[in-house]
């Protein structure tokens, strides 16, 4: 490994224990860390911590991770820093499944705890494939400008069939809205344990076609002489990209530009390999969204603000930014 990355890794690294370390200790009621080793010490505070805190932190940070480097796949894979779950419609997807899944109190026997992040990912999939089908008989070339206007479009579209649900619900309505406002407040134990297979499993996927990514950079055609199977590759990247989605949607609700902010960053300081660039948007998409969670929960203290709320604070000036520099280069201006 070159000096370049052995540093990225080691500030990754650094960042995400520092801001771990942050997300557990600071809050209304502060954690001294010694209760981790010892918690006699303090129980209350030990209470605090394991049912609470650590939880809480660990969700933020599988749910950064899974957006951030599903964010760096659809962009490597669409050849375009503007591309991520939330501006291509797959999170408004993934959106549906969990809602329609609250909306008729759907349980599968055999799946039990894993419903929820199961339809979740059907609809981050199902969503996927229809952009990209609908976008392909508007334009055979697939320009990025298409993919987001058809992205927009579905989200609009499946934005209206979760408002219509909301106003058909009963009793559901508070835990509707609470999940779509985007929070990992009080989720607990078992929504950690709900969503680390697919991190896992999702994450492995993208990361066995890491290769086939970095060749596709240079256009579909120079792939396949590379060797690369691109249909194959295409379809592995978007269900690896979409179960991620999907299943942190799953645990956490609509949370926005995480994937689309972390993986342009991550390029912009340490370069285009996917080798890397995967990785690295992982540990900086964790970092991030305990950051932006103890944001939340201290700004305006004891009120907390919905998490997504603190992302598009951030990621919409930012994404203002790509796209304005997107246009500029396009359009041959200096």
């Amino acid at each position: 490994m070159s000096k370049k990355y052995a540093l990225a890794y080691t500030i990754a690294i650094i960042s995400l224990i520092v801001s771990m370390w942050f997300g557990i200790a600071v809050g209304s009621v502060s954690i001294p860390l010694e209760v981790l080793w010892n918690p006699a010490a303090n129980e209350t505070a030990a209470n605090i911590l394991w049912q609470i805190r650590l939880p809480r932190v660990l969700l933020a940070a599988l749910v950064g991770a899974s957006l951030a480097i599903a964010g760096a796949a659809f962009q490597g894979l669409l050849k375009n820093p503007l591309a991520d779950p939330y501006t291509l419609g797959i999170s408004s997807g993934a959106s549906v499944g969990a809602v329609a899944t609250i909306f008729f109190g759907l349980s599968v026997p055999f799946l039990g705890l894993f419903t929820l992040p199961v339809f979740s990912m059907v609809g981050a999939v199902a969503t996927m494939f229809l952009v990209m089908s609908f976008a392909k008989l508007v334009d055979r070339t697939m320009k990025m400008e298409t993919l987001i206007l058809t992205g927009i479009i579905f989200s609009s579209f499946l934005g209206s069939m979760i408002s219509l649900m909301i106003a058909l619900t009963g009793e559901e309505l508070r835990q509707i809205m609470g999940w779509l406002l985007g929070s990992v407040s009080m989720r607990g134990w078992p929504y950690v344990q709900m969503i680390v297979p697919f991190v896992v499993v999702g994450s492995f996927i993208l990361w066995w076609n890491r290769r086939e990514l970095n060749a596709m950079l240079y256009g579909e055609e120079r792939a396949q002489y590379l060797g690369v199977n691109v249909k194959r590759s295409k379809l592995q990247v978007l269900i690896g990209g979409s179960m991620l989605t999907g299943a942190a949607v799953a645990v956490s609700g609509t949370i926005g530009f995480v994937g689309l902010v972390v993986p342009h960053m991550t390029r912009m300081l340490w370069g285009a390999d996917h080798n890397h660039l995967l990785p690295l948007s992982l540990l900086h998409g964790a970092t991030l969204l305990i950051i932006c969670d103890l944001v939340s929960r201290t700004i305006i203290a004891p009120t907390e603000l919905p998490i997504g709320v603190i992302t598009s604070f951030v990621g919409a000036p930012v994404f203002a930014y790509i796209f304005f520099k997107q246009r500029r280069k396009k359009g041959g201006i200096a």
